[in-house]
């Protein structure tokens, strides 16, 4: 059971984690150099579809977390799986906070234009995002150091 366990909760945050490097590293740089209106189409796409499925993909990989430190709590990997759920948890609150309210107007952008005001507000999403990258990578590893991956 454990070791199912572990691979569940391995393979959803490490895909999660991809996903959104994947984001930050390949898809708005190949976004920022779209014209305007095709820009501000992809954007609202990607911001509805990503906007929908990912808080499920969040609380889910936060609940295997859970039951990876429950179930390990008399492991050496104990402190690893705490710093990463604590990680995540953090990850979570901020992004419910900062990126999600700018997500949201982004979904809402019209196909017709793409407003100075909203291209700045996808930059700093951005780099916010770039910071949420780093800290669920760094749970990831947490997670892959506790499991003696």
């Amino acid at each position: 059971m454990m070791h199912i366990l572990n691979i569940a909760t391995i393979v959803s945050i490490g895909l999660l984690t991809g996903t959104e490097f994947a984001v930050s590293a390949f898809i708005n740089p190949v976004l920022w150099q779209m014209e305007d209106r095709s820009q501000a189409r992809a954007v609202s796409l990607f911001a509805k579809k990503l906007g929908t499925a990912m808080p499920f993909w969040y609380v889910l990989s936060f609940l295997l977390l859970i039951a990876e430190a429950v179930l390990q709590r008399h492991a050496s990997g104990l402190p690893l799986l705490i710093a990463a759920g604590t990680i995540w948890a953090t990850v979570i609150l901020l992004t419910l906070l900062f990126l999600v309210p700018i997500n949201n107007r982004m979904g809402r952008l019209q196909a017709d234009s793409f407003p100075e005001e909203a291209k700045r507000e996808h930059h700093r999403w951005d780099a916010m995002h770039r910071l949420r990258v780093a800290a669920l990578g760094a749970a990831l590893v947490c997670l892959l150091l506790a499991a003696g991956v």
